[in-house]
């Protein structure tokens, strides 16, 4: 996605994908590369890199390195999606992805067990409809899920709602429990 946007406004610029898998040899080039004076934009397709992103260990090597890291301002995923769910509050709770295996169980019992402040997750494309009917499992019927994008109602209605829309689970979601 990145490449497309810079296509887009005639901007050509080499590009290194950088992703949960990348090497110690990927880390030690782009330090260098920034070391020697060369800029150096960390990227992200779904949202502010380094909260919940793999970016966030480049940063870390960064830091330790001591180079200076400049941060541009803009909202994430999670901001994005608080800020138009229509929560009233300014709190939440965030958890970054939901466990794949162990601890999946005592997850959804925890975001279950607090309903006074809104808890949010980011879920992938290939395990939102299983996490949705976790939330159906767990949560009261009184309780408000908001999916991103925005699909929003009961647990039961947002699951529902994807069950009859498979062609909008797409991308990664953020996921409100209110």
């Amino acid at each position: 996605m990145t490449g497309v946007l810079l296509a887009k406004y005639n901007i050509a610029t080499p590009q290194k994908r950088y992703d949960a898998h990348a090497s110690e040899h990927t880390h030690a080039m782009v330090l260098e590369d920034v070391a020697a004076g060369k800029r150096v934009a960390l990227v992200s397709d779904a949202g502010t890199p380094c909260i919940s992103d793999p970016g966030v260990l480049l940063v870390k090597k960064a830091r330790e390195a001591k180079l200076v890291i400049e941060a541009i301002p803009g909202v994430s995923a999670i901001t994005t999606a608080f800020s138009i769910a229509g929560i009233e509050g300014n709190q939440f709770v965030f958890l970054g992805f939901v466990p794949h295996k162990k601890g999946r169980e005592t997850f959804f019992k925890e975001v279950a067990t607090h309903p006074e402040i809104p808890h949010m997750f980011y879920e992938s494309v290939h395990r939102i409809e299983k996490t949705l009917e976790s939330l159906v499992e767990h949560l009261d019927a009184t309780r408000i899920v908001t999916v991103a994008r925005v699909v929003q109602g009961t647990p039961e209605e947002v699951r529902a709602h994807f069950a009859a829309h498979k062609d909008t689970i797409r991308g990664e979601f953020v996921v409100i429990v209110s």
